[in-house]
């Protein structure tokens, strides 16, 4: 029976996979573990490296997706695959210690928790990047519930029944933490390490970070929908207001009041609130539309290891 399933999203990282497969295998020995690699469409030859490392471990299983789906997506497939009673997921390159693997493990079982995060002392991140985690955390507090104090690290451990309800997801908009967190609220997290990138740069952009703040914003709540209204309903006591005050203006001092400018800044500030309204409205209906249409998130390619599904 396996004990412990490791899920590793996979893409572009060739130099850190050799060094990585050795370390799990040195942090595991004595559980019994299998560890999933699912490669999202990686341009080197992170590939056939996996597939090499693969055939010389039975415990060691290569999934290639058709075409680059993102980390989301690549995770909840290699959460479909796991066979373990508890399920790691972590990073590829090697910033995440596989060496933390049996402390998570034991604090995830111990303090019977369905999820134990690791949270880092000091990350090794571009300030950008921690700003928006920051963000992202907070929004996430707000909109899924998330416990005050907790990081939503991609380091983890769960147990098989929350991979299971995570993996049942089939939108096409995944996020993982707010999946979990919409199944349990007995979670925690341990103390670890942040080491540095073995190989090459973080391909997480700001642009990534601004994607993933509107995903978890329209994916889990109605929060931006509510902001347009709350905004359209400031608009029209703003423009109320101004029309009382102009009235009692020309009413009291017979002044001639010159409109041209209120006019020229009530249809900037309200057709730009229109169109807020109209894209927050168009991205809920197009995510709806994408849900329904039946918009697969991954399809796997080919497969490599002794017992690869």
């Amino acid at each position: 029976m396996v004990e412990l399933s490791v899920v590793i999203p996979v893409y572009n990282s060739e130099g850190c996979l050799e060094a990585l497969h050795r370390q799990l295998g040195e942090a595991l020995r004595g559980i019994a573990h299998e560890v999933i690699y699912v490669d999202d469409q990686s341009t080197d030859a992170s590939w056939p490296t996996l597939c090499r490392l693969c055939a010389d471990d039975p415990s060691r299983v290569g999934l290639r997706l058709r075409k680059n789906v993102g980390q989301d997506n690549a995770i909840l497939c290699g959460l479909r695959r796991a066979r373990g009673a508890f399920v790691v997921v972590m990073d590829d390159d090697l910033q995440h210690a596989p060496s933390d693997i049996p402390a998570l493990y034991a604090g995830c079982r111990e303090r019977d928790l369905d999820v134990c995060y690791a949270r880092f002392k000091v990350l090794k991140e571009a300030w950008w990047k921690r700003a928006g985690s920051w963000l992202n955390g907070k929004m996430a507090e707000h909109v899924i519930g998330k416990p005050k104090g907790l990081y939503l690290s991609a380091f983890k451990v769960m147990r098989r029944e929350i991979a299971e309800a995570v993996g049942a997801y089939a939108g096409p908009f995944p996020y993982v933490d707010g999946l979990i967190l919409s199944v349990t609220g007995q979670v925690g997290q341990l103390d670890v390490e942040h080491r540095p990138r073995h190989q090459g740069s973080s391909t997480y952009t700001p642009g990534r970070s601004l994607l993933l703040f509107l995903r978890v914003a329209t994916g889990f709540s109605v929060w931006p929908l509510r902001v347009a209204s709350c905004a359209g309903m400031v608009c029209a006591v703003c423009g109320f207001a101004l029309a009382v005050f102009y009235l009692a203006e020309y009413a009291l001092r017979q002044h001639r009041v010159e409109g041209w400018i209120t006019l020229v800044v009530l249809h900037l500030i309200i057709g730009g609130m229109i169109l807020f309204a109209i894209g927050v409205s168009g991205e809920y209906l197009g995510r709806l539309y994408l849900t329904c249409s039946g918009k697969p998130q991954s399809s796997v390619k080919e497969a490599c290891g002794g017992k690869a599904p």
